[in-house]
C-alpha cells in the first residue's frame, strides 16, 4: 500500500508536464468533493443530494472574500471551509435525526433553498456569478498565477483532503460509522451516541467539500450558481457510486473518468449528459460495486482461491 501510494504522488508530480495543469486540477478538486461525499455515503451510509450547498457556498465566500475583500489564497479558502462548517452543522442539525429517503429529501430542500438564496444575494453576482477572481500570491510571496505553480498547491489541498479521509476512515471513529451504517440500533445498545457521531460525520465532509469548492474557485477564478445548483449534487453521486462507493480510491477514479468525459465529449452538447446516463445505468447493471469496488472484490476472490488451493 505504501509503494503504491509513493507511485502514485510521484506520477502526480510529474503529471503536468504531459496533461495540461487546469484539466489535472479539476479532476482534483472533484476528486476530493466525492472522497468527501464517500465518507459520508460510503462509510455512514447517508444519502445526501444536497452536499453542492457546501462545494457552492465555500466558492463563493472564497471568491468574494479574494476579489472584494483582498484575502490571500489560504485565507480566503479558509474562510470558504469555515462557513461550510457552520453550515453543515446546522444543516445537520436539522436533517441527522432522519433517516433513508427522508434525509435525502431533507438536504435537497435545504440546497435549493441555498440556492434561491445565491440567486438573489446582491455579493453573488446573481445569475452572472463572481467572474475574474484574482490569483493572488500565496502567503503573500509565491505566486499561484501561472497554472504549473498552482498545480502543485492545488496537489497538495487534495493529498491533505485524501489523507484526513483515509486517517478518518481506518480510525477508531471510522470504524464506529461503519458499525453505524451495518446496523445503527445496534451500534445504540453497545453505548455509541449514533447522532452525535453521525453530525460529525456530516460536519467533516461538509468542510471537505467546502475546501475542494474553495480550491476550484482559484482554479478557474469562477464562483456561479453550477456550484450550488441541484446537478451537481447529482454528479458527486454519480462519481461515487461509479468510482466505488464506501472505497478509498473509488471515488478519486469515478470523478477522473466523469470529469474526462465532460472535457472530451463537450463538443457533443447535451448529449453528454445522456452518455452520462447510459454509463451510470451499465456501472450499476454490471459493476453494482463500481469500477474499483469490482477490481478489490475479484482480488480478494483469487487470495481465497490461492489460500484455498
Amino acid at each position: 500500500m505504501l509503494l503504491f501510494a509513493v507511485a502514485a504522488v510521484a506520477v502526480l508530480l510529474v503529471a503536468p508536464f504531459g496533461v495540461y495543469p487546469v484539466f489535472l486540477m479539476k479532476v482534483m478538486c472533484f476528486a476530493l468533493f466525492a472522497c468527501a461525499f464517500n465518507l459520508l455515503l460510503g462509510y455512514t451510509g447517508l444519502l445526501s443530494f444536497g452536499h453542492a450547498m457546501f462545494f457552492g457556498g465555500s466558492a463563493y465566500i472564497c471568491a468574494h472574500t479574494t476579489k472584494v475583500l483582498g484575502f490571500t489564497p489560504e485565507l480566503a479558502i479558509l474562510s470558504g471551509v469555515a462557513f461550510s462548517v457552520v453550515l453543515g452543522f446546522l444543516a445537520g442539525l436539522l436533517s441527522i435525526r432522519r433517516q433513508g429517503i427522508y434525509f435525502a429529501m431533507v438536504t435537497l430542500a435545504l440546497a435549493q433553498m441555498f440556492f434561491f438564496f445565491c440567486l438573489q444575494a446582491k455579493f453573488t453576482g446573481g445569475e452572472d456569478g463572481l467572474q475574474a477572481v484574482p490569483r493572488r500570491p500565496l502567503f503573500g510571496v509565491i505566486d499561484i498565477s501561472q497554472d504549473i505553480h498552482l498545480y502543485y498547491f492545488v496537489l497538495a489541498i487534495f493529498l491533505f483532503g485524501f489523507f484526513v479521509i483515509y486517517r478518518t476512515i481506518h480510525s477508531p471513529f471510522g470504524q464506529v460509522l461503519k458499525a453505524i451504517r451495518e446496523n445503527e440500533p445496534r451500534a445504540i445498545s453497545l453505548g455509541y451516541r449514533a447522532n452525535q457521531y453521525k453530525l460529525l460525520a456530516f460536519v467533516l465532509s461538509a468542510a471537505l467539500a467546502g475546501l475542494a469548492g474553495s480550491t476550484k474557485v482559484l482554479v478557474f477564478q469562477l464562483a456561479s450558481l453550477t456550484d450550488v445548483a441541484w446537478q451537481m449534487s447529482g454528479e458527486v453521486v454519480l462519481m461515487t457510486l461509479v468510482g466505488g462507493m464506501g472505497t478509498v480510491l473509488g471515488p478519486v477514479v469515478g470523478a477522473a473518468v466523469i470529469v474526462t468525459m465532460q472535457n472530451y465529449l463537450a463538443g457533443l452538447g447535451e448529449w453528454v449528459l445522456v452518455i452520462q446516463g447510459v454509463i451510470f445505468v451499465l456501472a450499476v447493471s454490471l459493476f453494482r460495486r463500481g469500477f474499483v469496488g469490482e477490481v478489490i472484490a475479484i482480488w480478494q476472490q483469487m487470495k481465497a482461491r490461492k489460500a484455498n488451493s
